[in-house]
């Protein structure tokens, strides 16, 4: 029997793919952070998802350690198995809990760094620590990376193989940091722009989306029968990947644009909103696609 596909009448997701700031957090207004709070309805709603039997996975730019206490406050290891979580943009991949990375993905990143700072002299830099913070050039903006932060001496950090290497200049602005990456090219490396003047290196095809395609084979799951949600341009290739990728209210026109959807803002429970399409509560019935 062939499986209905998305927008088709009966489908269902069998994974649902979750971004966390701007997604399940909200922001702090005027700050690069997020309010480390979930809501009752986006609770709610992830529950009912896994009171259903679908796969919830986490899937974010942030590092391992500062994504299992979201899981803590979405409760998603209720269901006594351990999560799969998509860590650092795609390039590592745990297991939680205990926190076990089963997979990662590193590439030398001491080119690129050298070639962002040359067009940006004044900009820090931050590799991640494993499981204890990030070690940086110079302290970042309050708020912005978790864990603790070590200074070091850039050249000691990208002298081996990193996951990930985060570049943030707080003179410049995201416009700035997207010219900059497309017009960069290097081999080897990708470049993500956040919402600020923040950019993301990591090796070429790693993304959220290669992470989740690594999650979907171990748990025999279809791309066709993930629903993912984000808001950033990091989550672009993630919700082309899924089955059905939905954009929440205040993304970038460049993330709606490539969505199949787009979901209220995240101030007004937009992912609840949209799980709760597949998932209602019992009360109030489904919603149409």
């Amino acid at each position: 029997m062939t499986r209905p596909g998305p927008g088709e009448p009966g489908w269902r997701p069998r994974l649902v793919a979750l971004d966390i700031d701007g997604t399940l957090l909200r922001w702090v207004v005027g700050r690069g952070m997020s309010l480390e709070e979930v809501t009752p309805a986006v609770h709610a709603a992830v529950q009912r998802a896994l009171d259903a039997g679908a796969h919830v996975v986490l899937s974010s730019g942030r590092a391992p350690f500062n994504m299992t206490g979201v899981a803590d406050l979405l409760d998603l290891h209720g269901h006594g198995e351990k999560l799969w979580i998509v860590a650092s943009n795609g390039a590592v991949v745990l297991r939680y809990p205990p926190a076990e990375v089963v997979h990662e993905v590193t590439f030398d990143a001491r080119a690129a760094v050298y070639a962002v700072l040359e067009q940006h002299p004044d900009a820090i830099v931050a590799v991640e620590e494993r499981g204890v913070g990030y070690r940086v050039s110079a302290p970042f903006p309050d708020g912005e990376l978790g864990g603790e932060t070590i200074v070091s001496d850039i050249a000691e950090m990208v002298a081996g193989p990193v996951s990930r290497v985060i570049i943030r200049d707080p003179k410049a602005t995201a416009e700035d940091f997207v010219r900059l990456a497309a017009n960069l090219g290097l081999h080897g490396t990708d470049y993500i722009v956040g919402w600020t003047a923040w950019l993301d290196l990591a090796p070429v095809g790693i993304t959220k989306a290669s992470g989740l395609e690594y999650v979907a084979a171990q748990l025999g799951v279809d791309r066709a029968d993930v629903l993912a949600i984000g808001d950033g341009r990091n989550d672009i290739e993630m919700l082309e990947w899924a089955g059905r990728g939905v954009a929440m209210g205040q993304a970038v026109d460049e993330v709606k644009a490539i969505a199949d959807a787009t979901a209220p803002s995240v101030d007004d429970d937009g992912a609840a909103v949209e799980i709760s399409r597949w998932f209602p509560s019992p009360t109030s019935g489904g919603m149409d696609a």
